[in-house]
């Protein structure tokens, strides 16, 4: 007897919202990147409950590629945020108006 499909959504739901009010109500960019990392993992929840509920693999195919892109998201995220810490000295995303 495994978990019902409903709450497996549920938990997906539950996790992509609170990435959603992290990376949106957050004011720092480090934050903001979690927040959609977060995101990206309740997708990958919904993906792998698919998969179990339809014995498919596609499902879990598909969350591999979630994973490569959250780790090439991130390494991309911290390298720019290093490089705009270096260049402004703070974090908040309201002082980069230079980048425009």
């Amino acid at each position: 007897m495994g978990i019902p499909f409903g709450y497996v959504l549920a938990l997906s739901g539950i996790v992509v919202v609170l990435g959603m009010i992290c990376a949106t109500a957050r004011r720092n960019l480090i934050m903001m990147l979690l927040g959609v990392e977060v995101m990206l993992n309740g997708a990958a929840i919904a993906f792998i409950g698919a998969a179990l509920r339809w014995q498919q693999l596609e499902g879990q195919a598909f969350v591999l590629f979630i994973i490569a892109i959250a780790a090439a998201e991130v390494s991309l995220g911290l390298a720019l945020i290093v490089y705009l810490y270096h260049r402004t000295g703070s974090l908040n995303p309201e002082d980069y108006q230079v980048l425009k």
